[in-house]
C-alpha cells in the first residue's frame, strides 16, 4: 500500500504541470464547451493507458535511443510544432461557447483524436510511464493492474476537471481580454517545446 501511494502522489504531481494536454483541453473547452471537450479527455487517456499498457508490459519502444522511440520524438516534435502554430494563427479568435444549433458529433469526435495524437506523440509520457514501471518491476500482476487502471482514470478524470472547470462560461468571459495573450503564450511555449526536442535529437 505504501509503494501504491508513493506511484499516486507521483503520478498525481506530474498531471499538475501543464503540458500540450493541458493547452489542448483548455482550448478545446473553451472554444467548444466542456462536452466537446470531454473528447479530447477520453483521447488523452486513452494514449495515456496506451503508454501504460506498453510500460508494464515491459517493451522497448519506450527505451531511450531506440529507433521507434527516436520516431516517436520526430512525430512529436512535429506535433507540436502544428498545435503550436494552430494557436498563434486563431489567438484571439476563439468563440466563447459552443455555437447555436452546430453540430456537437463531429467536434466530440475530433477532439477524440487530438487528444489521442496528443497524448502518445508526447515522447515524455513515455519516459514517465517507463520510470514509473522500473518502480513497480517486482509487483505482481494484479498490482500492476490497479496501478494501470488507477493512473487511466486519475488522467481521464483530471483533465475532465480542468474542461469543466475552464468550460464554465464565466471564467472566459472574466478573462476575455487576457484570452488571445494566453492563446499566444501557449503557442509559443508548444512551438519552443517542439524546437527544444528537435534541437536535442539533432546533438545526438
Amino acid at each position: 500500500m505504501q509503494q501504491f501511494l508513493i506511484i499516486a502522489l507521483a503520478h498525481f504531481l506530474a498531471l499538475l504541470s501543464p503540458g500540450p494536454d493541458f493547452f489542448l483541453v483548455a482550448r478545446t473547452s473553451i472554444n467548444s464547451g466542456w462536452r466537446i471537450a470531454s473528447g479530447a479527455c477520453l483521447g488523452i487517456a486513452l494514449a495515456n493507458g496506451a503508454f501504460i499498457a506498453m510500460a508494464f508490459t515491459g517493451l522497448s519502444v519506450l527505451q531511450e535511443g531506440s529507433l521507434l522511440f527516436t520516431a516517436l520524438q520526430l512525430a512529436g516534435a512535429s506535433y507540436l510544432l502544428y498545435i503550436g502554430v494552430l494557436f498563434l494563427r486563431h489567438a484571439g479568435r476563439t468563440r466563447l461557447g459552443a455555437v447555436a444549433g452546430e453540430s456537437a458529433v463531429p467536434g466530440w469526435w475530433r477532439g477524440l483524436g487530438m487528444g489521442f495524437l496528443s497524448g502518445i506523440l508526447n515522447p515524455k509520457n513515455a519516459l514517465f510511464y517507463a520510470s514509473l514501471a522500473s518502480m513497480v518491476a517486482s509487483a505482481s500482476g494484479s498490482w500492476k493492474t490497479a496501478y494501470a487502471l488507477w493512473m487511466f482514470s486519475i488522467v481521464l478524470l483530471w483533465d475532465l476537471l480542468v474542461a469543466v472547470a475552464i468550460g464554465n462560461q464565466r471564467v472566459p468571459r472574466r478573462f476575455a481580454r487576457s484570452l488571445p495573450w494566453l492563446e499566444r503564450a501557449s503557442g509559443v511555449m508548444l512551438v519552443a517545446l517542439a524546437l527544444a526536442l528537435l534541437l536535442h535529437l539533432a546533438r545526438r
